[in-house]
């Protein structure tokens, strides 16, 4: 008799602008082919989504997202938008907090855990949701990007920064 995976589902939303700037604020970037071997140790991963705005003309970035595509993950982008703020600064931005919210909520049949890198406190809300629905939701985050509100709903939080291993290189090297 085969033997039966007892991993829990999981589905891997990552906001890609929040864990660049937790990465940068870490000093230390993610290896994502580790990353997800790492992940998929623990659970039954049936995907992972990376959401991030691009530039018209971003070769680096382009780039990146194709050697993502590579080793499996869904990317999901849009067009980066320039706003104004109150002080008449020029800001880019491509917020994702609703279309990750969206498609966590459309996904809840086919999983038991939703890993969610990003520490923004706009996805406490989310949480909620998804212990209605009776799923359980863990943060991976830097300590200097995870807010206070979602650390204190999500089931569990994992910081980046005990995570070197899977980073590229082996010295932390400042940015």
């Amino acid at each position: 008799m085969p033997a039966q995976n007892t991993k829990p589902k999981a589905i891997v939303f990552i906001e890609g602008s929040n864990v660049y700037f937790a990465q940068k604020k870490m000093g230390k970037w993610l290896d994502w082919v580790k990353t997800k071997r790492f992940l998929e140790k623990t659970y039954e991963i049936i995907e992972i989504r990376y959401y991030i705005g691009v530039r018209r003309q971003d070769p680096k970035m382009r780039s990146f997202l194709k050697k993502l595509r590579k080793i499996g993950f869904k990317v999901i982008t849009k067009p980066v938008k320039k706003i104004i703020d109150e002080a008449g600064r020029e800001l880019e931005k491509a917020n994702f907090d609703v279309e990750i919210t969206g498609d966590t909520l459309e996904s809840t049949t086919r999983l038991d855990i939703v890993i969610l890198f990003s520490g923004d406190s706009d996805f406490q809300y989310l949480v909620k949701l998804l212990h209605k629905k009776g799923k359980r939701l863990f943060v991976y985050s830097s300590k200097k990007t995870l807010s206070w509100e979602l650390k204190l709903k999500a089931d569990k939080c994992f910081l980046l920064e005990n995570l070197l291993h899977l980073t590229k290189g082996k010295k932390f090297v400042k940015l």
